[in-house]
């Protein structure tokens, strides 16, 4: 059995990984990438912590069950497919769905807290930071809060101030000189996913 490459990828909320992710699946068939995201290990609501104003704070590691996505990514990279439920963002009119994540040669994995986390930034054979100016992170995060998820810019603009920037600062930043690829999205990422899909397209021939 050959080696399953796995591929860290994180970025600060706006720096537009979520994009970047969606262009590699979309390059891909389902059968040689597999594509699992942190968002989907959300804990519930209400055993999220408050801040001191009683705001719940979305952007600590404990917000996310690490255990469980940590239990996945080792079970997926030795072959068994996973199923979870779908988080919705508190959309309460959304029924989540229940999705599977199969095994595949190349195992992306994404999230805040990615490299945070140990265990799991020891199991990377490659590791990517998306990164944008603080000011396209702030105009992409307003407009995808009030587009897709209604949040009020008031409530947008607390959150990022002290949840977001805060997180960024602790859990990714440090990061940086760790990390294997900086790829900047202040105007486009198109050349750094065409680095990353040759680097994969690579993988899957030494697999074929």
């Amino acid at each position: 059995m050959k080696k399953t490459i796995i591929i860290g990828i994180s970025g600060g909320s706006g720096s537009g990984k979520t994009s970047f992710i969606r262009s590699l699946r979309a390059s891909f068939p389902e059968s040689a990438l597999c594509i699992i995201s942190q968002d989907d290990y959300y804990k519930p609501r209400e055993q999220q912590q408050q801040d001191e104003n009683g705001i719940k704070n979305f952007d600590l590691p404990e917000s996310i069950d690490l255990e469980a996505f940590l239990i996945d990514i080792r079970n997926l990279k030795n072959g068994e497919v996973i199923h979870r439920k779908e988080y919705n963002f508190n959309n309460e009119l959304a029924a989540p769905k229940i999705v599977s994540f199969k095994p595949a040669p190349v195992l992306v994995i994404e999230g805040l807290f990615v490299f945070h986390v140990k265990e799991i930034f020891e199991m990377l054979d490659l590791s990517i930071i998306i990164n944008a100016k603080p000011s396209d992170k702030i105009i992409r995060r307003i407009l995808r809060d009030q587009q897709e998820r209604n949040y009020p810019l008031e409530d947008v603009l607390y959150r990022y101030k002290h949840h977001v920037m805060p997180s960024f600062e602790r859990y990714i930043e440090p990061h940086m000189d760790n990390v294997d690829l900086i790829i900047n999205n202040n105007v486009s990422y198109e050349k750094g996913s065409i680095v990353i899909g040759s680097f994969i397209r690579s993988v899957l021939n030494q697999h074929s």
